[in-house]
């Protein structure tokens, strides 16, 4: 006996099996529908390893320990790359895969981040502190939801609002990179500014570059290794600092590129009149 429990816009069907407690799938296999039963393990071991350490960044913050808990934050980022590429590589890709994916995005890139966010600095703001990092993570469960709801469209070019691994990482580089400074009111600031400001980007219209049509296939000139080379020796000799300053640049980009865009289309009415 099985129950409905899931149907994507495509018509695929995502049951639940009550004699074993399996999921079963309903797929299509040269053309034909064909029902499976069980998980695909490998991907979903990778996103398991993410919601891991979206978690380990939740433990350890509230232990004190704000640089492994920003570096638990880009390691979900690495491991939450990874699931989706390797399920389409090895063509185990599923409904219960984007789901639990899902799932996995909003405690590591949404949870995790403003609560070492507040464990940090906004724990000393009371209600203050908490309304700031409850935007944080509602921003990100708004946009979460309101990607899954847009594959396919829009312009694999851009996204609309700020993805949250880019929002997750610019709010852990911060802590990374000032974990070792005393408090202080500027820094308390600066805070509030990265992790209410990248709340709010996640939910907005903003377009950010995907970077999905660079071609990582084809050929290149010799001299882009060595480039690609000086990037990594520059984020290992201070990761915090690089990979902050790289994400909240990300984080500007896109309301800068809408702010030129919008002066150009300015000018461009004024004149024509």
């Amino acid at each position: 006996m099985t129950t409905k429990q899931d149907q994507d816009g495509s018509g695929a069907n995502s049951d639940l099996d009550l004699t074993s407690g399996e999921v079963v799938e309903e797929e299509l296999v040269e053309g034909a529908p064909v029902r499976r039963k069980g998980i695909y393990l490998l991907p979903n071991a990778l996103t398991t390893a993410s919601l891991f350490s979206g978690f380990y960044a939740i433990v350890s913050a509230s232990n004190g320990m704000f640089d492994n808990a920003a570096i638990a934050i880009f390691v979900s980022m690495i491991l939450d790359g990874l699931d989706g590429r390797v399920a389409r590589m090895t063509n185990t890709q599923s409904k219960f895969g984007e789901e639990y994916d899902s799932l996995a995005d909003m405690v590591a890139f949404g949870v995790a981040p403003g609560m070492v966010a507040f464990f940090w600095s906004l724990n000393n703001l009371d209600q203050f502190g908490w309304a700031i990092t409850f935007i944080y993570v509602a921003g990100a469960a708004l946009r979460l939801a309101r990607f899954n709801t847009q594959i396919g469209s829009v312009d694999k070019k851009y996204f609309v609002g700020l993805p949250s691994p880019s929002a997750a990482a610019a709010v852990a580089g911060l802590v990374w990179f000032f974990h070792g400074f005393e408090p202080s009111a500027w820094l308390t600031l600066l805070t509030i500014i990265v992790v209410g400001g990248t709340g709010v980007l996640m939910v907005s219209n903003i377009l950010y570059r995907s970077f999905k049509d660079l071609d990582l296939r084809g050929r290149v000139p010799f001299a882009t290794i060595l480039v690609v080379v000086l990037a990594f020796v520059v984020i290992a000799v201070d990761p915090g600092t690089v990979l902050f300053l790289i994400f909240l640049a990300y984080a500007l980009s896109g309301p800068v590129r809408a702010l030129v865009r919008k002066m150009r289309s300015g000018s461009t009415v004024d004149t024509g009149a």
